[in-house]
């Protein structure tokens, strides 16, 4: 392959995955032209997107990139990307693993430019739940202070009420004070 062709590919790496910096590298093998192109389908309707790639160019773009990742670069290489994190791509490729367990292959996962194991990449939290735990955390003060402004006023409140709903005994006046002159 000439050093323009090398060029030519390498640029269009670093523009497909300009703005990537979650994705899980994967070794595809065996899979017949059908049921390739159902996996792809299923995963782009559901926002990811597999690509083979040529190992040397590749580890150099993303070096490039500033991505160092080094695991994952022998045999056939293939890249999911896509979704809000790595967490959802992870585990939207996770059952794909179990229903084709002799064709596919977890090499390694990136996170945010960092290489990491499946597994962790897993356990990581998506989008959605790690701003729902920051928005929790966020409110948790307001929440508490709040409560401990209501507790003392929902007590007076529950005493008064009980003494508006006490009866008088029988045969009793009500207590009335004069209207002062």
């Amino acid at each position: 392959m000439s050093k323009v062709i090398k060029q030519m590919e390498m640029d269009t790496l670093k523009t497909t995955f300009k703005e990537v910096r979650d994705m899980v590298l994967l070794s595809i093998t065996g899979l017949n032209s059908i049921t390739d192109n159902q996996v792809r389908l299923s995963l782009r309707k559901k926002g990811i997107r597999l690509q083979v790639v040529k190992n040397s160019l590749t580890r150099r773009v993303f070096a490039d990139m500033g991505m160092n990742i080094a695991k994952g670069w022998e045999g056939p290489t293939t890249l999911a990307w896509g979704g809000s994190s790595v967490a959802e791509l992870s585990k939207e490729i996770s059952p794909l693993l179990k229903k084709y367990e002799k064709n596919f292959q977890v090499k390694s996962a990136v996170a945010d430019g960092e290489e990491l194991t499946f597994e962790q990449a897993l356990k990581r939290p998506t989008r959605a739940d790690a701003i729902g735990r920051v928005l929790n955390l966020t409110l948790s003060p307001a929440r508490r202070l709040a409560s401990q402004i209501l507790g003392p006023a929902s007590q007076v409140a529950g005493q008064i009420k009980s003494l508006k709903d006490r009866k008088e005994p029988e045969g009793a006046t009500p207590t009335t004070e004069p209207a002062p002159a």
